[in-house]
């Protein structure tokens, strides 16, 4: 349940994705997507994801000793945040401080985090097998944010230092248009 719980906050917090915009250089531009080129960005993050994983783990069983309750507490509102919180960092090539999002992508991101950290304090928190966590986890579960934020931001930037997506072919200005149904 709590997996399913985590996927549909997480779908709800980026269902206005698709009122985003990109950024402006991105438009001017226009690049054919280069599938080399997205797997070798996902092979270079992805790693970034994995070790803080680990570090949650680690957290969560070394430091604060967490039962079976805390630990799925603590996993539960780590990965919600990261998770929703990455796609600032994802969707441009800039700082994502200096790129605005659309703002009902940024209210609902901040909302199912902020419901992520509260549900365990709730009835319904209970009832998904959520336990309070103390104040000191939840800033320790803060700051294992911040830090995946800010690492993620830094491999992006030397990804894109690296492997420059310029030599990728400029996407055409005229498409054909699309065959109707039934035309012979």
């Amino acid at each position: 349940m709590q997996i399913l719980l985590n996927n549909l906050l997480y779908d709800v917090s980026e269902m206005p994705i698709a009122l985003d915009e990109v950024d402006r250089e991105i438009t001017e531009k226009p690049e054919h997507w280069d599938m080399r080129f997205v797997r070798n960005f996902m092979l270079f993050l992805g790693p970034v994801s994995s070790v803080f994983d680990f570090l949650t783990f680690g957290l969560l069983l070394l430091v604060f000793h967490a039962d079976e309750a805390l630990f799925q507490t603590g996993w539960f509102i780590e990965s919600l945040a990261t998770q929703v919180l990455v796609i600032f960092v994802l969707r441009t090539r800039r700082n994502p401080l200096r790129s605005r999002p659309h703002p009902v992508l940024a209210t609902t991101s901040v909302a199912v985090v902020v419901l992520a950290v509260v549900l365990p304090f709730t009835p319904l928190g209970a009832w998904f097998g959520f336990v309070p966590p103390s104040a000191a986890f939840l800033l320790a579960i803060a700051g294992l944010t911040v830090s995946y934020l800010l690492l993620a931001q830094g491999a992006k930037w030397a990804f894109y230092r690296l492997w420059s997506p310029a030599a990728a072919v400029p996407a055409p200005l005229v498409r054909a248009p699309l065959p109707l149904i039934g035309r012979s």
